[in-house]
């Protein structure tokens, strides 16, 4: 059984596991710098809700969050998320759920935009997006660089 609630101080450490496996090991995200648990304890303790977590038989497996997407007063309404599973928990419907809790939680909190900021080396997660109602708004070539190679990023995006 998969649920999901709103992160806690002692998830830190599997967030943390989840997002440097993806930061590591994968294209997923164009950062080589590793999360922290201790970043991820003062996100938690300071924004609400900071992430929200999916257990599917007691584990966390997943992490969805979101925050703004650029500086400044003018962009306040539009909110950029990040959605990371374990690989095992892919394919489960684990971050549909995940993204559905998300979205109403920024709109309950009255945001009005959800941007996905996408590797183009990500075709699975482009599609994800797609089916949750997200629209492709652009295509960025060679914007990012990670183990010495040039990365499109995509940013799609969703009105609440």
């Amino acid at each position: 059984m998969t649920s999901v609630r709103v992160a806690v101080a002692e998830d830190a450490r599997q967030i943390a596991k989840i997002w440097n496996c993806m930061i590591t090991d994968t294209l997923v995200t164009f950062t080589t710098d590793l999360k922290s648990e201790e970043a991820i304890i003062a996100d938690i303790t300071t924004r609400t809700p900071a992430y929200l977590v999916a257990e599917h038989s007691g584990v966390v497996v997943g992490f969805a969050t979101y925050a703004q997407f650029r500086g400044g007063t003018g962009y306040a309404a539009t909110v950029e998320n990040t959605v990371m599973l374990t690989p095992l928990a892919r394919g489960m419907g684990i971050g549909r759920i995940l993204m559905t809790e998300l979205q109403q939680i920024a709109r309950d909190a009255g945001h009005h935009v959800m941007v996905a900021g996408i590797s183009g080396a990500n075709p699975a997660a482009i599609r994800f997006h797609a089916a949750l109602g997200f629209v492709r708004v652009a295509h960025l070539p060679e914007v990012g660089r990670k183990w010495g190679r040039w990365l499109d990023l995509i940013l799609m995006q969703k009105t609440l």
